[in-house]
């Protein structure tokens, strides 16, 4: 009787995707705009661009940056128009939105950019645990990516993995 230990997973031929691999590797710096309005919540068109060229706009240097406004006012687009040109030519890319929204817009983008054909005829498991916060719509996007390539598309680990769609054909 041979009691050599024989890894199944490994021969299994099971490709393990951690969606931690594909978050943004960028730092995302925040601009509020409430912080240019008077009182911070009325803007005040002359005051408002005049707060944008003071401003030291060199922080967000090679760095992404989040627009948005955290206080509930009412804010003419045109207002984080002007934000953006002003940020457009030191930072590495311009999104609307918090540090939070900015980081899952990336982190969807690279996702979306997945090459199918890398994972064709292969069973697939997407791991359920990561170092980062991965929310439903990473998994929803994946899953959408991946379903017409693989043979079998599964979520969890090798040893409890869920089955999520298999390819009849």
């Amino acid at each position: 009787m041979n009691n050599e230990i024989v890894n199944r997973v490994a021969k299994s031929g099971l490709v393990t995707i951690d969606l931690a691999d594909y978050a943004p590797n960028v730092e995302i710096l925040e601009l509020d705009l409430k912080d240019f309005l008077f009182q911070g919540h009325i803007l005040k068109e002359k005051d408002f661009r005049e707060s944008l060229k003071r401003f030291d706009f060199t922080v967000y240097e090679n760095k992404v940056a989040a627009v948005f406004c955290s206080n509930t006012c009412i804010i003419p687009m045109w207002a984080f128009m002007l934000a953006a040109s002003h940020l457009d030519a030191i930072t590495s890319e311009v999104y609307a939105g918090n540090k939070e929204t900015v980081f899952q817009k990336l982190f969807l983008y690279n996702l979306e950019n997945i090459n199918p054909v890398e994972f064709k005829n292969k069973k697939v498991i997407v791991k359920g645990c990561s170092q980062i916060p991965v929310n439903e719509a990473l998994y929803i996007t994946i899953t959408k990516k991946l379903k017409n390539s693989v043979s079998s598309l599964m979520f969890g680990e090798a040893c409890s993995a869920v089955p999520v769609y298999k390819n009849t054909r």
